[in-house]
């Protein structure tokens, strides 16, 4: 079966994807994360997608649709996983591929996402396609 790529709205889809994020965010609890999800999707515009081959998430992503003075009309990812079980089989390519192609379907200006500084084979896989390292981003925590 080939790996499709799928919009996740369901309960059940989203949940499915738990195990995945988790790999990338682990603070965060699987029963708090469809919530979580929700908010994001009713406050911000949040989209969750995942590719799914033989009933199983590979990899998911979640992105956003937004604007700023600074950028835009833009397309922001605020995650980007692949299983740790599937990596290196091509899911992250596929994934990248699909997500670039609705940012230009949605007339963004430009595409971004932050990584954090240790995620060295992410950066790579972001360079190889086509992203710029263009800013520095700061924060602290409160």
């Amino acid at each position: 079966m080939q790996p499709i790529v799928k919009v996740m709205k369901s309960e059940s889809e989203i949940m499915a994807t738990f195990s995945t994020f988790k790999q990338l965010r682990p603070h965060l609890t699987e029963d708090k994360f469809l919530g979580k999800i929700r908010r994001l999707q009713e406050n911000y515009g949040f989209n969750l997608v995942a590719i799914i081959e033989n009933d199983e998430v590979k990899a998911a992503a979640g992105y956003r649709i937004t604007e700023s003075l600074a950028w835009g009309n833009y397309f922001y990812v605020d995650d980007l996983i692949t299983d740790e079980s599937s990596r290196r089989k091509g899911y992250a390519k596929i994934l990248w591929d699909w997500l670039i192609r609705q940012a230009k379907e949605n007339d963004c200006e430009q595409f971004h996402l932050d990584s954090g500084v240790h995620r060295h084979d992410a950066h790579r896989f972001y360079l190889k396609g086509g992203l710029d390292i263009t800013c520095h981003h700061f924060q602290m925590s409160l």
